[in-house]
């Protein structure tokens, strides 16, 4: 059973074409689409295709993608669950990828996205924070940015609900000594909507949730019970 957790703000545009492309990605292997409407101000919530499989959380007020992504995650009843945008940049193509190398023994499968479909300004500004962050967190991961992963579900129990929190899942998984692989991932430019995160107001709250994370690690009780006699 595949949890496919994707989190929603005003993508009124792409989501007919989201929850296709899942379906033909997924197709014969049994799975849920959890979708997290984190109170779209569009028609995104009335445009969702609702099928059985089809389980849809609805946020009273925008909470941001870290908050749509934990509650998703919690809700998920799947053994893998599957992290993916909205905007379509994202590939769903690509999930059976990312669950063979789960089936490999992975834990945690991050995609990186190889040849990235963005400005350059935002290409640069990326590959900066995620060298400082990749560094100074430990978790050796190349594109924190991009959202395509797949998960045990045991490993949600290393994840902690903050804002920001989803820039960080590699490291806090990592940390809890599960195993992770990277992958590269295809990315597409957007073609309906619009970006809803800007470098500019994320970077002071990200460096200030890099620290954060890191003492978290440092502070960790690593338990270890002798076999009882």
């Amino acid at each position: 059973m595949i949890s496919v957790v994707i989190p929603l703000f005003n993508e009124e545009g792409n989501i007919h074409a989201l929850q296709k492309e899942v379906a033909a990605a997924l197709a014969g292997i049994e799975h849920e689409l959890i979708l997290i409407d984190d109170f779209s101000s569009d028609q995104t919530l009335a445009l969702i295709e609702r099928r059985p499989e089809v389980r849809v959380l609805e946020f009273e007020k925008n909470t941001g993608q870290s908050a749509a992504m934990f509650a998703g995650i919690h809700a998920a009843i799947g053994e893998v669950i599957v992290l993916l945008d909205g905007d379509l940049q994202n590939d769903p193509a690509d999930i059976p990828r990312l669950l063979a190398e789960i089936e490999r023994g992975a834990d945690l499968v991050c995609g990186y996205r190889a040849n990235r479909k963005d400005t350059l300004s935002k290409r640069l500004t990326s590959r900066v924070a995620n060298f400082v962050r990749s560094r100074f967190t430990g978790d050796g991961v190349r594109d924190t940015g991009c959202t395509l992963k797949a998960m045990r579900k045991e490993c949600r129990e290393a994840l902690v609900p903050f804002y920001g929190m989803h820039r960080f899942i590699p490291a806090l998984v990592k940390g809890m000594g599960y195993k992770l692989v990277e992958l590269p991932v295809n990315h597409r430019p957007r073609v309906a909507g619009v970006s809803k995160y800007g470098f500019g107001n994320r970077a002071f709250k990200a460096t200030m949730d890099m620290f954060a994370v890191r003492w978290m690690l440092s502070r960790q009780l690593r338990i270890r019970i002798r076999p009882e006699r």
